[in-house]
């Protein structure tokens, strides 16, 4: 298909570029002496050029660096800034709420909670709902919740799933098909064989097999797997993760945190689906921190009615800050004036464009490369055709071409998500950003192949 020695070959020239064009972030990163690896958060490290761009703004579907570039941004906070970054209406409440009302965190419920709390139950069906910071914290506390009420301790995840940096969630399905703790997990509290069980996506018998030993309290699942490419639910597999859970009594949790690209309400809305609890987080807050869970009322009924748990002391999980005035000011303004229903209708069709222009790329070269679409998501994976299970998709991964591809883009002012190929739709996306994409990715390509 192509060159290894010249895929090599031309990573070093970009790299080259990439140091030249960017004086300024080199040198903030080299005094970086006060910070863990240099970075705020370690992920920053995933800089194909050998250290991060740094930030000096951005807006809607721009991000602009302190070497004065300006980039079409495809990456979009990796869905945190999926309203664009900065959206006027959330700025405008986040303004209201510090200098004209003040107070940003008081210990005190505010108005604008029980709106966004009705808003998400129109989306996604759950009607009982409360905040968090992270969806990291959102889940976490769902899995107490759920041991709680159904007193099993297991967790069960699809391999290769992202639920933030969920302890439970780190297992693998490994070569015997039993459960195995993730390569690089980092100081595991205990074996995450004794907390968790794992089963391929799109396995149906997989999943029957480890629920049949009677001892999963949840499954905790993105209902199509994000951030190890995008592998869409084939048909009739989410009914069956459905018919199974509750046959086994079994809660699922959807975390719709990154297949909120599937529509207003995420997959759950947008496929009818049913779950018991739904997570979700980033993007609902426009940029500011802000998560939620939502519980179905009998699912909270249940929980409410047990004397025995303190909800109150020692119940909660995302601290003194969580369900803060500027967050659910932020969270309400987004969901009320951006992520409007509408705006997915946009956002769908650019990410329909980005999806056929990649596929044309990949069909002029004949390349074994995959393109997917979820929503206002897509992304390519080194495969074809596209894995079905997160194992097959992790097998896909080639680290020596996604740095060239990512570290050619920024040199040509498009920003891809560091960790993967994935490109994301914001309201103020355009054809011609994407369009620009196309022409990028096709050069490098073409310059790939001729090596």
């Amino acid at each position: 298909m192509f060159d290894r020695g010249g895929l090599a070959v031309l990573t070093r020239r970009e790299q080259e570029t990439y140091r030249r064009r960017n004086p300024r972030s080199a040198a903030a990163y080299a005094h970086a002496e006060h910070l863990f690896g240099r970075v705020p958060m370690t992920w920053m490290n995933l800089a194909a050029g050998g250290f991060p761009i740094y930030l000096a703004g951005a807006r809607g579907a721009r991000v602009t660096d302190v070497d004065g570039h300006t980039y079409v941004d495809f990456a979009l906070g990796d869905t945190g800034a999926m309203a664009g970054h900065s959206p006027e209406p959330t700025v405008a409440a986040v303004y209201r709420r510090l200098v004209e009302l003040g107070g940003a965190t008081a210990m005190l419920p505010t108005e604008d909670a029980e709106w966004v709390g009705a808003e998400l139950t129109r989306r996604f069906g759950p009607s009982r709902w409360s905040f968090a910071l992270t969806a990291t914290d959102a889940n976490r506390w769902a899995l107490r919740l759920a041991r709680a009420v159904t007193g099993r301790s297991k967790v069960l995840v699809n391999s290769y799933c992202y639920h933030g940096s969920v302890d439970e969630s780190l297992i693998v399905v490994g070569p015997e098909g039993t459960g195995a703790s993730r390569a690089g997990n980092v100081g595991a509290p205990v074996d995450v064989t004794l907390t968790s069980a794992a089963a391929e996506f799109n396995d149906v018998a997989g999943l029957e097999r480890e629920l049949r030993r009677g001892d999963v309290a949840a499954v905790l699942m993105e209902p199509a797997l994000t951030n190890i490419g995008i592998v869409l639910p084939e048909p009739g597999y989410l009914d069956a993760v459905r018919q199974l859970t509750r046959d086994r009594g079994v809660l699922l949790i959807n975390d719709e945190t990154h297949t909120l690209s599937t529509g207003p309400g995420g997959a759950t809305g947008a496929w009818g689906l049913q779950p018991d609890v739904v997570t979700v987080g980033k993007a609902i807050g426009g940029g500011i921190p802000v998560a939620a869970y939502g519980l179905t009322p009998e699912l909270a009924d249940r929980i409410q009615a047990r004397a025995d748990l303190d909800l109150v002391d020692v119940g909660g999980v995302g601290g003194t800050l969580a369900g803060n005035a500027l967050s659910m000011a932020a969270c309400r303004a987004t969901l009320e004036h951006v992520l409007i229903d509408e705006a997915w209708l946009g956002m769908t069709a650019q990410a329909g464009r980005w999806t056929d222009g990649v596929q044309r790329v990949i069909d002029k070269h004949s390349l074994p490369w995959s393109v997917q679409q979820l929503g206002a998501r897509a992304e390519y994976r080194f495969a074809r055709p596209a894995p079905r299970t997160g194992t097959a998709s992790h097998a896909a991964t080639d680290a020596e071409l996604d740095d060239y591809l990512h570290v050619y883009l920024a040199n040509r002012d498009v920003l891809m998500t560091p960790f993967h190929n994935m490109a994301l739709m914001c309201p103020q996306t355009t054809a011609d950003d994407v369009d620009l994409h196309e022409q990028v990715f096709a050069a490098a390509v073409a310059e790939l192949v001729a090596a």
